[in-house]
């Protein structure tokens, strides 16, 4: 038998206690070893609950406990999460977790010391919840050499950017439709500001090639600023907006990666994951295009992913699984302005403007929508983005907008 401990009874780590005792037979067959949950660490009392025998408020107890061999952080943020997990590590514990943040920000300093400590640190459930794709990157593309990840990564702003598209809803009311039904948050920012989306593009990158990419070096844009009329013009143009997380590497052995709404064409699958739905697209040099598809979120999925890194855990507990990058560096990941794309600009309508546009740009392709005689808009060649600003500094026109089309 493995005993293991529970940090957090949110929705998460409620679920997972749900899937271990509602699935033993089945998780035994696969283990090979029964699993037992000794403790579930939380500061509030489940007195109602079942097991509410098994609730402490002392993480020592945990810590200090040898028989405890796997101990799964479903408590989310930084602190005290970050120096739960080291320490467990210190102290010949194996990890699993969900917790997108900690990884974003620690994840190469936790692996270096589970590899130290020849233990395993685990966090499929951190990036698509229930959708299986850390695990297929780390090994069954291995054979491949991967350049690019891009993809769907938050369920959230995928539902209301649906419904801005399907039923012509404004933002503020698709907000307010995915609050109530549990789709956002209160505070919704993490989402809608692309926060959760950078953390999770960080994992992907640093596993896939190989380096640490923190948070602040990623440009993290949001869907906040998204209107029905740029819906409109990206209808027009045979496209949907999404919000893309999406890093690439360089031949210089540098990467790009950035989170930002973007028009993707309809020939592309991703303009066709709606509602929560999540995507992520893998490209390889052997394989080619590989996507994952799924729901990204929601209490037994990501549970059901957590619970199966445990499960490899327990087949592990002598051996450690290869799964590691290296620390990052500053020059690392490249100014996005220096990544390449074409665009969609909308600019104020003003007597000559088309001539200067075409002048300044070269061969764009206008875009018109109804009732936009005020407006004009166009889709650029692709050329770097720190250019394409210089050039629209030379047009001196209002900008409406400016939207990355997804190639």
């Amino acid at each position: 038998m493995v005993q293991v401990a529970v940090l957090g009874h949110g929705v998460v780590g409620s679920g997972v206690v749900e899937v271990i005792h509602q699935h033993k037979e089945s998780i035994y067959k696969k283990a090979k070893q029964e699993i037992n949950i000794k403790y579930i660490l939380d500061i509030r009392e489940f007195p109602d609950l079942p097991y509410h025998n098994l609730f402490t408020k002392n993480f020592d107890e945990i810590l200090n406990d040898e028989e405890v061999k796997i101990v799964i952080e479903v408590m989310g943020g930084i602190n005290p999460a970050f120096e739960y997990v080291k320490k467990c590590l210190e102290n010949g514990k194996s990890v699993v977790t969900s917790n997108k943040e900690l990884v974003a920000q620690k994840g190469a300093e936790l692996l270096k010391i589970a590899n130290d400590n020849n233990l395993n640190f685990l966090f499929e459930a951190s990036v698509g919840g229930g959708i299986p794709v850390l695990r297929p990157i780390a090994q069954c593309l291995a054979a491949n050499d991967l350049y690019e990840i891009n993809g769907i990564l938050n369920g959230t702003t995928n539902f209301i950017l649906t419904k801005m598209d399907k039923e012509n809803m404004e933002f503020a009311d698709a907000l307010a439709l995915a609050q109530k039904l549990g789709y956002a948050e209160r505070d919704p920012g993490a989402d809608i500001d692309g926060i959760d989306s950078c953390r999770k593009i960080c994992i992907l990158a640093s596993l896939a090639f190989g380096k640490h990419v923190y948070p602040n070096q990623v440009y993290t844009e949001g869907i906040r600023n998204i209107t029905l009329e740029q819906k409109e013009y990206a209808q027009n143009f045979n496209g949907a907006i999404k919000l893309i997380g999406r890093s690439v590497l360089k031949e210089n052995g540098k990467i790009s990666a950035a989170v930002y709404p973007a028009i993707v064409p309809y020939d592309n699958q991703l303009s066709h994951v709606e509602d929560v739905f999540n995507a992520i697209m893998v490209r390889g040099d052997a394989i080619g295009d590989v996507m994952f598809y799924g729901r990204g979120a929601g209490k037994l999925p990501t549970a059901s992913a957590v619970v199966a890194d445990v499960i490899d855990c327990v087949k592990h507990l002598s051996a450690r699984k290869y799964l590691s990058w290296s620390e990052g560096s500053e020059d690392y990941v490249e100014n996005e302005e220096k990544s390449i794309s074409s665009f969609m600009i909308c600019v104020k309508n003003q007597n000559g403007i088309k001539d200067r546009i075409t002048e300044i740009f070269g061969n764009v392709e206008f875009i018109t929508r109804k009732n936009g005689e005020d407006e004009i808009a166009f889709v650029t060649p692709k050329e770097q983005e720190y250019k394409i600003t210089e050039k629209l500094n030379l047009l001196n026109a209002a900008v409406l907008f400016k939207l990355h089309i997804l190639d």
